[in-house]
């Protein structure tokens, strides 16, 4: 007698992903996920497919849709080149702790090893670059292995998770049973925290007369923005935010005094080197925000929040690690904590801000004459959304210029590749991010480097009608290497001068409506016109070609020893 409860393993698979809340998937056929897309074909009621043009565009895809919406992203790739295309991706997600699930096809498990037809070890290639990569062997193996998939990608430190679907598993017969983990043995994604650590921390930030919050994107990532403003705002704690974390506290706020790093506010980086109490949430100390480890933070005792032990002491000796979720460790440490003034402390932050101001904002953003400046544009079209769009960047200037003069006044809303720094992450992520939150605008911002990396997801755009916001600084060079060479090797241009196409050319290929601006009075009318059309566009800003970031710690530098000038 025939079972009739069996399905197959890709039914299993699509069934799966329903009843973990999949609505989206990011994807590209090919041979081994032909049966997988078959099964899909006839769920379209309940999933959205969207087909990207290049598998790394889908991983990209699906890190900006998890990025914006707090969910897990999913893509589904064929093997070989379409697997290895999503390496980049994976990677990508790893060192920014981004929830995405890649499922790749994979050749029939009797001809592993074999160098069949676009056969590649994928789960030896994943290992190192994601939270778990497992290798679907049978169809009675689906449910277990999509359920482990969701749990170990969101929980704890998020991160990518790879299955590698065996195309005799997809065709094989299973009898199906949805199912969800909340446990897995030996596996601790949110540790214990210690309360003798906690109350430490609180007598230390209560005693404190210099204190500095360093807010990284783990506030995001653990939904614990509230938290962290009760936590702020009852002691008076001053805070500087992470590239990432940018968008965690409301740029307007009185306690947030400003972008940490390389190309970060002046006043949050000098006074690092001159707190007494460091209070780290969430940030994993990056190479960019410390600068020089030798001179980092010498005089102040540190408090470390962060809920991936491995972090601890990793890059910077801390003197009271407070593992766990940041949403709790939070708010139990603000429970502890004493109403306090810091006054004098906060005020001295206000001549630093000035001097930035005076010499580098004031000229970058409110410029009077010679050609655009990409600071002015960003300003510009930030105030124009209200301050309330999502910024997505690509990598390079761009990425650097957008997070100094785009304002946040909600959460989730900075899509940037921050640790990996992908050139051409910022187009697909774009249209992921407009799927995560179609209720929002979505402004990306990209150089003319960048935009070429993955150009072809214009096609993806046209096809979805992806409302994303192009907003194209072309300078007509690499401009972030152009930056270093011009600073650190001699002004030798060493091939970074670009020759670039016709962009509002390529825009109508692909029916995009797009404007190209070169002088500064026409700015504002390009983007009322740009916010005001339904769908996508692209907006071409012709900036200064040998325009620099600043400030600027150089490589190897103090992070109190900023450039202003260069």
């Amino acid at each position: 007698m025939v079972n009739s409860k069996l399905i197959s393993g890709a039914e299993a698979l699509i069934r799966s992903l329903e009843h973990h809340g999949v609505k989206n998937i990011f994807g590209y056929p090919g041979g081994t996920i032909m049966p997988t897309f078959d099964v899909l074909y006839d769920h379209l009621d309940k999933i959205n497919h969207v087909l990207v043009r290049h598998e790394q565009g889908a991983a990209h895809a699906a890190e900006g849709f998890a990025r914006v919406s707090g969910e897990v992203g999913v893509c589904l790739v064929t093997s070989g080149p379409g697997a290895t295309n999503t390496i980049t991706g994976i990677a990508d997600a790893m060192i920014d702790s981004t929830p995405i699930i890649v499922i790749s096809g994979q050749v029939p498990t009797p001809f592993l090893g074999t160098d069949f037809f676009q056969e590649v070890d994928l789960v030896g290639i994943t290992q190192p670059i994601s939270k778990w990569s497992y290798q679907i062997q049978r169809a009675e193996d689906v449910a277990w292995a999509v359920a482990r998939a969701f749990y170990i990608a969101k929980s704890g430190r998020p991160g990518p998770v790879v299955l590698d679907f065996a195309k005799n598993a997809q065709v094989g017969m299973v009898d199906y049973e949805p199912m969800k983990l909340d446990f897995i043995r030996s596996y601790d994604p949110d540790p214990t925290t210690d309360e003798g650590a906690l109350e430490t921390a609180a007598k230390l930030i209560n005693s404190a007369k210099k204190p500095l919050v360093l807010v990284g994107q783990g506030v995001e990532l653990g939904n614990a923005q509230e938290e962290l403003c009760r936590f702020v705002e009852k002691a008076d704690l001053p805070c500087g935010c992470t590239l990432l974390g940018l968008s965690a506290f409301p740029t307007d706020h009185p306690l947030n005094k400003g972008m940490l790093g390389m190309h970060g506010n002046l006043a949050p980086n000098v006074m690092t080197n001159e707190c007494d109490v460091l209070i780290a949430v969430g940030m994993r100390f990056d190479d960019r925000v410390t600068g020089k480890l030798d001179t980092y933070a010498k005089q102040a005792t540190i408090i470390h929040m962060d809920i991936d032990p491995s972090e601890i002491n990793k890059n910077v000796k801390v003197d009271i690690p407070l593992l766990g979720d940041c949403k709790r460790t939070l708010a139990s440490l603000t429970a502890l904590i004493q109403e306090n003034k810091h006054t004098e402390w906060i005020d001295s932050f206000a001549e630093y801000a000035r001097k930035e101001d005076e010499q580098v904002i004031q000229k970058e953003v409110y410029p009077t004459e010679g050609p655009l400046n990409m600071g002015e544009v960003i300003r510009a079209v930030s105030e124009a959304t209200n301050n309330e769009a999502i910024l997505v960047t690509d990598v390079g200037q761009n990425q650097m210029m957008s997070a100094r003069y785009f304002k946040f006044t909600k959460n989730r809303s900075i899509v940037s590749s921050g640790g990996l720094g992908t050139m051409g992450f910022g187009l697909p992520a774009a249209v992921g991010a407009t799927f995560g939150a179609p209720e929002r605008t979505v402004c990306a911002f990209m150089g003319d480097g960048g935009l070429q990396m993955n150009i072809q997801e214009l096609g993806t755009i046209m096809e979805q009608k992806a409302p994303v916001k192009i907003i194209l600084l072309n300078n007509n060079f690499l401009g972030n290497v152009r930056q270093w060479q011009a600073m650190f090797f001699g002004g030798r241009y060493s091939f970074t001068p670009m020759e670039n196409p016709d962009y509002m050319k390529i825009a109508e290929a692909y029916g995009i409506p797009s404007i190209r601006v070169e002088k500064r009075e026409d700015l504002q009318a390009a983007i009322q016109d740009m916010l005001k059309t339904d769908g996508p566009f692209m907006l071409e800003a012709c900036v200064i070609e040998e325009g620099n970031v600043l400030p600027m710690t150089p490589p190897g530098g103090s992070v109190n020893q900023m450039l202003l000038e260069c």
